[in-house]
């Protein structure tokens, strides 16, 4: 039997969870104030406090670091690495504490996780990062020479359901092909062929559907001419694509429940937008059918927009056609975190290298 510790920092707050085995025995959040993050200039720069809180909490819980098999941490901005567990090596370590592929929060998951586990001779790991890439090469090429696909999504959570859903059909996921779709305050829509993400649009970066926060894929022309009117810069460009595109945009809302309100008050744009962000999820899915040649023994849904029952049926009367849809609401990162450190433990998959 394995204790394993699970570290899972956010931008405010840093979720710290025990599991024995695959079942929790606790999970905590520590939230983190304003006022205390902004003494620090980086987000590197939060370690030290961001590690204290969480050691304070151990204590508090009785729970020593001595008793730990292995700490798991979120996984950051790396360089594209394949899908898997991987061990927290110096290598990585640089990289996270570089940021050169972006500063977030989840870089330091890895950081604190190798910290802690080195002082007590533990094995520190990573578990399905969002640069996970398994792209078929067909699927990287662009009109533009320039411009290749890159593979940024919900990787952490594809893949736990894709296991999950392949284990609801009595199979192992490496002998299935599966459409997983995450519905978040972004959206990302995977082909997984035979254990392996082959194909998914760019969740943060323009591709796929619009969602709550994000401006999915435009007409490029179009877009082009806003980006050279002189009425935004750079950055304010970013921020109507990502953070500030799709629902929020539209309706003044990230919520999808406050969407649902304006909906129920006879709102008839709301109920227009709505339907086409459900309009564009199906079609994504659709796509990604293409992409397994018509072959999928299943279709995910999962995010925490799939605890609504009504988008959900909006979505699954138009690709019910393509295969079974099976629905699992939320995003359970502590367990998929813990999942894959059981996995390396149990001997039931070899821990990656990172190089």
């Amino acid at each position: 039997m394995f204790l394993i510790l699970v570290i899972n920092p956010g931008s405010t707050s840093t979720k710290v969870a025990v599991f024995r085995d695959k079942e929790s025995v606790f999970t905590e959040t520590l939230r983190h104030s304003t006022e205390e993050l902004s003494k620090y200039k980086s987000i590197i720069d939060q370690f030290e406090f961001r590690t204290q809180a969480i050691l304070n909490m151990l204590k508090e819980k009785g729970i020593s670091l001595s008793e730990i098999d292995a700490i798991v941490g979120r996984g950051g901005l790396l360089k594209p690495i394949e899908s898997g567990t991987y061990i927290v090596n110096e290598k990585m370590l640089e990289d996270l504490k570089k940021a050169e592929r972006g500063e977030h929060a989840s870089n330091l998951g890895g950081i604190i996780a190798y910290t802690l586990a080195k002082e007590h001779n533990i094995p520190a790991y990573i578990v399905d990062p969002v640069v996970v890439d398994e792209l078929e090469d067909i699927a990287r090429i662009t009109g533009m020479p320039e411009i290749e696909k890159s593979s940024i999504f919900h990787a952490l959570n594809q893949k736990a359901i894709a296991r999950r859903l392949a284990a609801d059909l009595n199979k192992k996921y490496e002998e299935v092909n599966l459409i997983i779709a995450h519905l978040g305050g972004g959206i990302s829509i995977g082909a997984h062929k035979h254990g392996r993400v082959v194909d998914v649009n760019d969740a943060l970066n323009g591709e796929g559907p619009f969602s709550p926060e994000r401006a999915g894929g435009l007409p490029v022309l179009d877009l082009v001419k806003l980006c050279y009117s002189g009425k935004y810069t750079y950055q304010e460009m970013k921020k109507k694509l990502i953070g500030q595109g799709g629902i929020v945009a539209h309706l003044g809302t990230n919520d999808v429940r406050e969407v649902y309100k304006k909906i129920e008050e006879g709102d008839k744009k709301a109920e227009l937008v709505l339907e086409a962000m459900a309009y564009q999820t199906a079609k994504e899915i659709g796509a990604m059918a293409v992409v397994l040649k018509g072959h999928v023994d299943a279709v995910g849904i999962t995010g925490g927009i799939a605890y609504n029952e009504d988008f959900v049926k909006r979505i699954s009367e138009r690709v019910k056609f393509i295969a079974p849809v099976y629905v699992y609401p939320g995003e359970d990162e502590m367990l998929a975190l813990a999942q894959g450190a059981y996995r390396v433990l149990s001997g039931e998959e070899k821990a990656k290298m990172y190089s």
